[in-house]
This record gives structure tokens, C-alpha cells and sequence, in this order.
């Protein structure tokens, strides 16, 4: 017995996403796609693939036939969208999967609480920097209290549509206290950075976590295998070099973020490419979003249905 699902947004995210439910869910059906340009290539792309469409928003989805079967729908619009959309669809029982920073319900990154929000009305997926740094930052709070975390998110110019640039103040504010909240630093900051350079580059991370000192062994350890399971949704998720760590001068001014005694910048650097089941393999910026909400869904119809989770 599968799940059925609906996508809201025809753009770049939504299109990979629909593309994704098709290809590798063995769970899930997708029923319908919604946007609000009839001549997206989404749209077009989800006719093609015999999946029934409307260019009418969420108005349209929900007055389609398709509808009345669907329990799980992923908003791939924009934060300020999602706020009708949540409380259309809520209002209506159905679950929410938000990629947007909206961050209307509680964050969710799989390798870090994807079970945690299994029976949540909405959940939010964070932001593609988040997706993507979070896991490590939870990786080293696991061994040790991270005091302050610091991520950068690199990614192409290219890869960041007009739901991207539309949402780029959200995306440091909900990424920030994602950090803290899932991650579990004590204080949290992100930092995003849209990089012109052509031929387009894949998107690049860097962590650093600053902790007091710590068993730079169990630290690696435990990053490496957060790496890893992250790999099992996104296969180009990757570290691109080993975990560094530097012990803090007591004159550094990154002291202050410590609460005394001993302070060690632990440092991540990552890459993520994409699948490119949709876009090409630069944007794993959206790859590893949809994979991550994907991933989710999947985890929720498992617990819900108990014909899927025995499966």
C-alpha cells in the first residue's frame, strides 16, 4: 500500500522532488502537482509523467478529485506562501512537509530527530545549508558541548531560483536556530553565499564548531559516521578532507564565545553534489532538500501505515 502525495510549487525544488517520488519511492504515489505559472516547465513535465496538475495554487489542488486521497503534501513555494498553505491544508488533516524556511512547524533532519516528528501536523525541512551542516554539528555535540557553531553554505548562483533569492533573510534566521535546536550548539550562525563562478561549482560547506577540549578521535569518529548516514539519502554528500582541530590561544577572540577553560575550533568542510535527477549535479543545494523531505515522508507513511511499515 502506498502513500499519496501531492507537490505545491513548480519550480526548480518541486519539479526534483516530484521527479525523486517517482523514480526511487517505493511508498509513496505521487497524485498531483500544483503551481501558479501554467507554462512552468514543472507543470509541464508532471503532465507528461501522467500526474494530474493545476496552475491554480493551492486553490486549484484542493478542489481537484486527485485530492481527496492525498495525506501528505510538500510545500515547495515560499516562506511567505506557506503560512495560507499550512492553514488551508491543516485545516483540511492534511500532513505538511514545508521546504521553505517558514518554519511554521518543528525543524526536522533525518539522521538527526527524523523520528522525533513522525505524528507532527507540519514539519519543517530547514534550508538546504541546514540539511547539510546540521548533522555534523549534532555529530560533535554528541561527544562534546559545542558552545558556538558557525556554517558557511556555498552554492551556485545558478542553483538559486526565484524561491532562493526571495527567502535568503529566512534562510539565516531559520538555519541559525536550527543549530541550536536540532544541532544542539548553544548558539548557532549561519551564513549563506551565492557564488557567481562559471563553469557553476557544486555546493560547498564548511563547520565549525567551537568546544571545550575533547578526544579528537571520538570527535572523528562520530562526524564520519554521521557522514555516512546522511550518504544513505544523498550519495553526494561528502567530506572532503579530515576533521581538523585547532586548540584557541587564551588571547584569541574567539574565547569569548567559550564559557572558560579550554577551547578547541573543530572545523568540517563538506561538498554535496546532486543526483541531478532534475537539475545537474551542481545543485545539490536542492538535491539534498528534496532528499531530506523525501526521506521524511517516507518515514512518516512507514509510521502511519502499518502495511508500508512492514514492507
Amino acid at each position: 500500500m502506498t502513500t499519496k502525495v501531492a507537490v505545491i510549487g513548480s519550480g526548480n525544488i518541486g519539479t526534483d522532488l516530484m521527479i525523486k517520488i517517482l523514480r526511487l519511492s517505493e511508498s509513496l504515489e505521487i497524485a498531483a502537482m500544483a503551481g501558479i505559472d501554467p507554462g512552468s516547465d514543472g507543470l509541464a513535465r508532471a503532465r507528461r509523467l501522467k500526474v494530474a496538475t493545476t496552475h491554480e495554487g493551492v486553490d486549484g489542488l484542493v478542489a481537484m478529485d486527485a485530492f481527496e486521497d492525498v495525506s501528505v503534501v510538500f510545500d515547495a513555494t515560499s516562506a511567505g506562501a506557506h503560512r495560507r498553505h499550512d492553514e488551508v491544508l491543516c485545516a483540511l488533516g492534511r500532513t505538511v512537509v514545508d521546504l521553505t524556511p517558514a518554519a511554521l512547524g518543528p525543524y526536522v533532519v533525518p539522521p538527526v530527530n527524523g523520528d522525533a516528528q513522525l505524528d507532527a501536523p507540519n514539519v519543517n525541512m530547514v534550508t538546504c545549508g541546514g540539511q547539510a551542516t546540521i548533522p555534523v554539528v549534532a555529530a560533535v555535540n554528541a561527544v562534546t558541548p559545542v558552545h558556538y557553531g558557525e556554517i558557511v553554505a556555498s552554492i551556485s548562483s545558478r542553483s538559486a531560483g526565484p524561491g532562493t533569492r526571495a527567502n535568503i533573510d529566512e534562510f539565516t534566521e531559520t538555519t541559525s536556530a536550527a543549530i541550536e535546536k536540532v544541532g544542539g550548539a548553544a548558539r548557532g550562525k549561519a551564513i549563506i553565499v551565492l557564488n557567481p563562478a562559471e563553469p557553476p561549482l557544486i555546493m560547498r560547506d564548511t563547520v565549525h564548531c567551537l568546544v571545550g577540549d575533547c578526544d579528537d578521535a571520538a570527535v572523528t569518529e562520530s562526524v564520519e559516521e554521521m557522514v555516512a548516514r546522511v550518504q544513505t539519502y544523498v550519495p553526494g554528500y561528502r567530506l572532503k578532507q579530515k576533521v581538523q582541530f585547532e586548540r584557541v590561544a587564551a588571547d584569541d577572540p574567539l574565547r569569548t564565545l567559550a564559557p572558560g577553560g579550554d577551547a578547541v575550533k573543530v572545523s568540517v568542510f563538506l561538498e554535496v553534489e546532486g543526483a541531478a535527477h532534475y537539475l545537474p549535479a551542481y545543485a545539490g543545494n536542492l538535491d539534498i532538500m528534496t532528499s531530506a523531505a523525501l526521506r521524511t515522508a517516507e518515514r512518516m507513511a512507514a509510521h502511519r501505515t502499518p502495511e508500508v511499515a512492514s514492507r
